[in-house]
């Protein structure tokens, strides 16, 4: 039986959105473990592998099983749609230690072992120690593996969330869940199917809505779980990865370039996803000034659209603009 979650009338007026830097970067420690299972990241693991030798992660990895059940203490739904890692990893350190200890024996379970090694033992006997060690590795790891190549990491995922957000509005929520992933399906008017999971679990949500988390380390994998009292979540891989571990290159075709100017054509064609104005300016390493004089011309000429998202202003290519840049094939 695939996982279900089961949903009332007040729980699909509950669902939501949201970005997760601490979700990252457990995730992050995930695909160290497991490098051969996320190959697409080789480029990031290559990078970072140096720097990651410097970290024990041992108690945490020892608390991630290849199958089965993860402490949601460690990768907690945030209560707002872009939290910073500071306040998810103070509120990981606030959690009650009957609730941390029960979650990890529940890991601990999953790996024969596990329960019975040093490590494990310790963690049963003063979950509230543990809680406060795990939380030290997780910011240690946010330091080394995810936090210099978050700026990059949030671009792609608020893009995901622009995107879906308005896929949303215009088609509704069972076509919404059948375009986040294969695995997801929507059956019998209420139920949330999820399949290519390990095991079967099923919910009641009972009023407490869903969280709809865009990932870039769980791809191209659905995540759930969630058991009480955590918020139930649904974890998707987020869309437009492909170029994501990829350097920057000078694409433009050579007539828009003549008719935009080569920076403002660079600009037009960077915007596959939608873009804050920081974000473009790192992709195209040109300054935030100068990107954001070339996004005001293109939009006060039809070519872009703005929305704000959170803190930032995300750009995005009109009908207009697409036809402009895909109908010029060629390259420099």
């Amino acid at each position: 039986m695939p996982f279900q979650l089961h949903f009332t009338e007040s729980d699909l007026l509950r669902c939501r959105f949201a970005i997760s830097p601490l979700w990252e970067t457990q995730e992050a420690v995930r695909t160290l473990v497991r490098p051969r299972r996320h190959g697409y990241h080789l480029p990031w693991l290559r990078r970072i592998r140096q720097a990651a030798d410097g970290l024990d992660l041992r108690p945490l990895h020892l608390l991630m099983p290849e199958f089965g059940h993860n402490p949601d203490l460690l990768s907690r739904v945030p209560p707002g749609p872009s939290p910073v890692f500071e306040d998810e990893i103070a509120a990981v350190r606030t959690t009650d230690p009957r609730a941390a200890g029960a979650d990890i024996a529940l890991a601990l379970a999953e790996t024969p072992g596990a329960a019975e090694s040093p490590a494990g033992r310790a963690m049963l006997a003063d979950p509230a120690r543990a809680v406060g060690e795990l939380a030290g590795l997780l910011e240690q790891a946010w330091r080394v593996l995810v936090e210099p190549d978050w700026p990059r990491l949030r671009a792609l995922l608020e893009a995901d969330v622009a995107y879906h957000s308005r896929r949303l509005a215009e088609a509704g929520f069972e076509r919404l869940i059948a375009e986040l992933s294969p695995q997801l399906g929507w059956t019998g008017g209420s139920t949330l199917t999820i399949t290519g999971m390990n095991g079967s679990h099923a919910r009641v949500l009972g009023g407490d809505g869903l969280v709809l988390m865009p990932s870039v380390f769980c791809w191209p994998r659905v995540v759930s779980g969630y058991l009480p009292p955590w918020q139930p979540a649904v974890i998707y891989p987020v869309r437009g990865i492909g170029g994501l571990w990829t350097e920057p290159s000078d694409r433009t075709p050579e007539a828009l370039a003549r008719l935009l100017g080569r920076a403002r054509a660079r600009v037009l064609c960077a915007l596959d996803e939608p873009a804050s104005t920081t974000a473009l300016a790192r992709m195209l390493g040109l300054a935030p000034s100068s990107v954001s004089a070339h996004l005001s011309v293109l939009r006060g000429a039809g070519l872009l659209g703005a929305r704000r998202y959170g803190h930032e202003v995300l750009y995005e290519r009109t009908p207009l603009g697409i036809a402009l840049a895909v109908s010029h094939p060629g390259t420099d």
